[in-house]
């Protein structure tokens, strides 16, 4: 893969494909992962590029053929108008998911009183909104960690 453009080096689906390519020589070329994939190596290009966005099934593919699982989160979170609320999932180290899981698990306790303590009287007062703020952002914290442990293992088993 001596001829990287500058439009694709960046590029998260082109990222993919290279590292993909130390195990799976096709790939080492658009040509040969397209016709794997049988889509045009045009379009290819073009998604390479950042000049047109992937369809849902070319993503699957990719991340399949790649065994990159972190496209499909990429994909939801970026690109799909439907995913922006999803929770980014980090490509990380399992020790470093597990520190941070550890971490986030230290504060459930915490989150737990604050929301029996919001919610104990029925009524959410105008002193109680930072604190369900609060929670929410434990909880999404915590949603984080888990969809980066399951990327972690899609990718690893």
């Amino acid at each position: 893969m001596a001829n990287i453009a500058a439009k694709t080096s960046s590029n998260v689906f082109y990222k993919a494909r290279c590292a993909a390519a130390a195990h799976n020589e096709q790939l080492s070329s658009r040509e040969g992962a397209a016709d794997i994939m049988s889509i045009d190596r045009g379009r290819l290009y073009r998604i390479e590029s950042g000049i047109t966005n992937p369809y849902p099934e070319e993503i699957r593919l990719m991340a399949d053929l790649y065994n990159a699982p972190e496209l499909e989160n990429y994909y939801c979170t970026n690109i799909c108008p439907l995913g922006g609320e999803m929770p980014k999932a980090d490509l990380a180290d399992l020790d470093r998911i597990s520190i941070k899981a550890l971490s986030t698990f230290r504060k459930i306790g915490e989150t737990k009183d604050l929301l029996l303590d919001i919610t104990e009287d029925g009524i959410i007062s105008e002193d109680e909104k930072g604190d369900l703020n609060k929670v929410l952002e434990n909880l999404e914290e915590l949603e984080q960690i888990a969809q980066s442990l399951k990327l972690w293992v899609k990718k690893n088993l």
